[in-house]
């Protein structure tokens, strides 16, 4: 009776699932139109409101990079490992789910009693032997919801390890664009010295000529040397910018930086997107970032842990049987020797109850750190997009004045080089014009590659796709 009356009050006090239900976090900044409207930068002629893709990399329609961005998700190492850290949450959620299985437990001994005492002669009588056997079944009822309130944050941690995961793939899958469009940078740039350093040396070579015709003099050909190995001094560090590009795509390729894929140290041609860069809008940005998917799970998880710190102030019943049977072993089989028993194990830790009232008070602090955290992660991710998209914007700007400036420096140039053939100049005049287009051709080259790299920023500000 005494059972019966603990169920039933245990069910009157614990009749619906203790702490909050979780219901997404309060309005923010999230919720604002200024957080879930078109970005201000967004307005400029190099961007459309058109949905980021998921594969955005294929924006460039490069087969040689979609190649390398595939090997790298499927081979890279610390994705390897963000994986692994995903089945591993997986498995955790299937242990807490566990606990709603019923329990059983076996158990059996077997002894030899003998008696001392009834001998006059202190030998031992015969022994008698004996046995004992059980078997217990328990479930847990989860009147308070404890269990299920456990679940519930298992799954949302599991949610944090996938975000987590995502966040991974996106920083693998731009720093491979990257360290592939480095090692085209590189060369392009290079190639553009090169151009100009073969300008160089036929300004040499006819200043040579004009000396040995008495036009021109030793300085002169001192002059467009010097010209010519300033130039030249410039290739080297791109060389080795090139190959740390290359050793970079090894290791994201899971590969020693030996192995790097010889087929892309050649490439000397920019990745170009033919079309306006998709960005969407801060709606869209929200939902698609790992990094706040992380923060929002966050606060479900440690919401259901209220619930889970909650349910400690009430009763904890288990229901159980359990089939027994001893005595001695030529009595086992007979019907006197079993046993059974059937009902419900209260446990309820009374004596704790400030424990757990200050444990439930340190979890709802939790979800207001959590909160907090959510809307700086959101603040963080508009700043960041925001910014990506406003200095890609403003450096295709100063590409355009450079390569406007290149082809006036182009055209000063030839001038120079033929007023002073024909004798209607000097020839420090054709050396300022030739270093000027050469600082502007390197200039312009640099920036090319620079916008290459603001690109994928902004597609890594963007959350890269996986809706």
């Amino acid at each position: 009776m005494r059972c019966v009356l603990a169920l039933s009050a245990a069910l009157l006090v614990a009749g619906c699932v203790s702490g909050p239900d979780y219901h997404g976090p309060q309005p923010g900044v999230a919720g604002t139109p200024a957080a879930q409207g078109a970005f201000i930068a967004g307005h400029d002629d190099a961007f459309t409101q058109a949905p980021l893709p998921e594969h955005w990399w294929r924006l460039y329609e490069d087969p040689r990079l979609d190649a390398l961005v595939e090997q790298a998700l499927s081979a890279n190492a610390d994705l390897r490992a963000a994986e692994a850290n995903v089945r591993k949450a997986q498995a955790v959620l299937r242990q807490t789910a566990g606990a709603r299985a019923i329990s059983t437990s076996v158990n059996g001994q077997t002894a030899l009693e003998r008696d001392y005492s009834a001998s006059s002669t202190g030998a031992a009588l015969p022994g008698v032997a004996t046995y004992g056997l059980g078997l217990s079944a328990g479930y847990q009822l989860d009147l308070a919801g404890k269990l299920r309130r456990a679940i519930e944050a298992g799954e949302a941690d599991r949610d944090v390890v996938e975000a987590a995961r995502d966040a991974v793939r996106i920083s693998v899958a731009a720093s491979t664009a990257r360290a592939y469009a480095g090692v085209c940078a590189a060369n392009f740039q290079i190639k553009t010295i090169r151009q100009v350093i073969a300008l160089q040396r036929r300004t040499l070579d006819a200043t040579a000529r004009l000396a040995r015709g008495g036009r021109g003099t030793a300085f002169d050909i001192t002059r467009a040397r010097t010209a010519v190995e300033t130039s030249d001094a410039g290739v080297p560090a791109l060389v080795a910018r090139r190959q740390a590009s290359l050793f970079l795509l090894a290791t994201l390729l899971g590969k020693a930086p030996a192995d790097y894929p010889r087929d892309v140290e050649a490439c000397n041609e920019l990745p170009k997107l033919k079309q306006a860069l998709p960005v969407g809008d801060g709606t869209a940005l929200i939902r698609r970032r790992p990094d706040i998917r992380q923060a929002e799970r966050a606060i479900a998880g440690d919401t259901a842990r209220i619930g889970v710190a909650m349910a400690d102030l009430y009763p904890s019943v288990t229901m159980g049987g359990s089939v027994s049977a001893g005595g001695k072993v030529e009595e086992l089989g007979r019907s006197h020797s079993f046993g059974f028993s059937l009902g419900p194990l209260l446990s309820w830790s009374f004596p704790n109850r400030p424990v757990v009232t200050a444990r439930i008070a340190a979890t709802q602090e939790q979800v207001a750190i959590d909160v907090a955290r959510f809307d700086a992660t959101v603040l963080d991710a508009l700043r960041d997009t925001e910014t990506a998209l406003e200095t890609y914007a403003r450096n295709r700007d100063r590409a355009a004045s450079l390569q406007r400036a290149a082809s006036s420096a182009e055209m000063s140039a030839a001038q120079a080089s033929a007023l002073f053939r024909f004798g209607r100049s000097d020839f420090l005049n054709v050396l300022t014009a030739q270093s000027s287009l050469a600082a502007v051709q390197v200039d312009y080259a640099a920036a090319e590659a620079s916008i290459v790299d603001d690109q994928i920023t902004v597609f890594l500000a963007l959350g890269g796709g996986w809706q």
